[in-house]
């Protein structure tokens, strides 16, 4: 079949009604790379990029997919592939066996266009002027926070003149019905308050609030409002970005994406997950524990359905009997009551003003934050690096909660992660131990998620890919 040339801009082919194959100009970002950066992308060696870049744009286009199994969509799709043509008026990129969902009648849908490229972007300058260029040293603290601002730097997050209205919601992508439809009442009362949103970027508790948002910003016509998704290759396949997103940014890997989450919002609201939501809240605790933010303001809010309002129950008294009341007081837990939760974040933020005003702080980037080397470290989920973990009573009470976050950072890998995945099925789960107090409270929590489905999406024939010993 002969190309279809449509609006200049963009050639397609299609093979079927599930697969189409695509030429497509640039649009937003990244139209012009050089020539050794196209040979890095189309290399699949060793230090080529061809591999991650085939990952992340599957993601991308498989976006409103219903499974979070990466091996699945791999699977499903190992026919695509990503090509680059160079030529002298800019790059083209063809696409070939694409999922036919990023497409309306042929054409790719606009937004996921723009995803598409922010994805080469991301990868092109992460690789680039992060890791290679050597002028960060990822081993020191201060250049690990100064590379996280030039890669959202790079990505157009940071507006100046600013204010402080970006609120970061975090939650779960398997939940409940009723659950989804809160998250957009939340960012509905959100946006309706000219706040914007910041998100995972996936489904479930990353795409409602968003959603929501949109039509709050409808009615009080605000037509630049911002649907931000913060993501990082190893789980972008099992949580793929959601067309709302407008400004997508590929972090180089989860924790440089939890400090991105941190420095860049003003205020955060959580929702129900499972274990990557409770991750989540481990690291802010952990960071607002640290006895250098015990005074910096961050509003920290958890919010449900009444039906939810068990697991956060089981979330607050796991913290309480682990990092203790001090960390209970960060937050506050705002059930059934969306206007509540807009009114208090609203009231948060106008705290975070305030006290970046009085101490000439930026409001595009939280600099004054501190967070922990132990925070910033790349934890790599494996069966040693499990074991290893050292959980016990007599920790300082912020390196607890950062060794507590990386062992539900291994169990998402696991669920997730294909190579995790697969070493599971060989070796067995993994295994995390420590204190016996500790490890029953963490059994009882990750078996009442087990139970409430919030593992996966196909949570009926969930295996545990871990094992709790004393």
């Amino acid at each position: 079949m002969q190309p279809i040339h449509i609006a200049s801009s963009t050639e397609i082919r299609v093979d079927s009604d599930e697969v189409i194959d695509a030429e497509v100009w640039p649009e937003g970002s990244l139209e012009v790379l050089s020539q050794v950066e196209v040979e890095q992308l189309r290399s699949q060696g060793e230090h080529g990029l061809y591999t991650i870049l085939r990952r992340c744009i599957l993601a991308v286009l498989n976006s409103g997919g219903c499974t979070d199994d990466a091996r699945e969509i791999l699977a499903k799709h190992k026919d695509f592939s990503v090509g680059f043509i160079q030529q002298d008026r800019g790059l083209k990129v063809t696409i070939k066996s694409a999922p036919a969902s990023a497409f309306v009648d042929g054409v790719m849908i606009r937004g996921i266009r723009e995803l598409v490229f922010a994805v080469l972007r991301d990868i092109v300058f992460t690789h680039n002027e992060i890791r290679e260029s050597a002028r960060f040293d990822l081993q020191t603290s201060e250049n690990i926070t100064n590379a996280v601002f030039h890669i959202v730097r790079n990505a157009r997050l940071l507006e100046v003149p600013s204010e402080p209205k970006l609120v970061v919601c975090w939650g779960g992508h398997a939940i409940s019905r009723d659950e989804y439809e809160y998250t957009k009442k939340v960012g509905y009362e959100l946006g309706l308050r000219a706040l914007n949103v910041c998100t995972g970027c996936g489904p479930g508790a990353m795409k409602g609030p968003m959603k929501g948002a949109t039509i709050g910003h409808a009615k009080q016509r605000i037509r630049d409002g911002r649907y931000i998704g913060i993501t990082e290759p190893g789980i972008i396949a099992a949580e793929s970005p959601n067309p709302i997103v407008n400004s997508l940014v590929i972090m180089p890997d989860m924790e440089k994406r939890l400090e991105a989450f941190v420095r860049v919002g003003h205020g955060i609201v959580v929702f129900p997950g499972g274990v990557g939501t409770a991750e989540e809240i481990l690291y802010v605790l952990g960071i607002l524990l640290h006895p250098d933010n015990r005074h910096l303001p961050m509003p920290l809010i958890m919010s449900g359905t009444r039906s939810s309002e068990a697991y956060f129950r089981q979330i607050n008294e796991f913290i309480g009997e682990t990092l203790g009341p001090e960390a209970q007081g960060r937050y506050k837990i705002i059930i059934d009551d969306a206007e509540a939760v807009a009114r208090a974040m609203l009231a948060g933020l106008a705290e975070v003003k305030q006290f970046r005003k009085q101490n000439g702080d930026a409001y595009y980037y939280n600099w004054r934050l501190k967070i922990d080397h132990e925070f910033q470290i790349p934890f790599e989920a494996s069966h040693e690096a499990m074991a290893a973990l050292q959980i016990a009573e007599d920790m300082p009470v912020h390196l607890l909660a950062a060794n507590l976050r990386k062992a539900f950072s291994g169990i998402v890998s696991g669920n997730v992660r294909e190579d995790a995945i697969l070493s599971i099925e060989e070796l067995g789960p993994y295994e995390i131990t420590g204190s016996a107090r500790i490890m029953g409270l963490l059994d009882r929590l990750l078996a009442a998620f087990v139970k409430q489905g919030r593992m996966k999406l196909a949570a009926d024939r969930y295996s545990p890919c871990y094992r709790v010993k004393a």
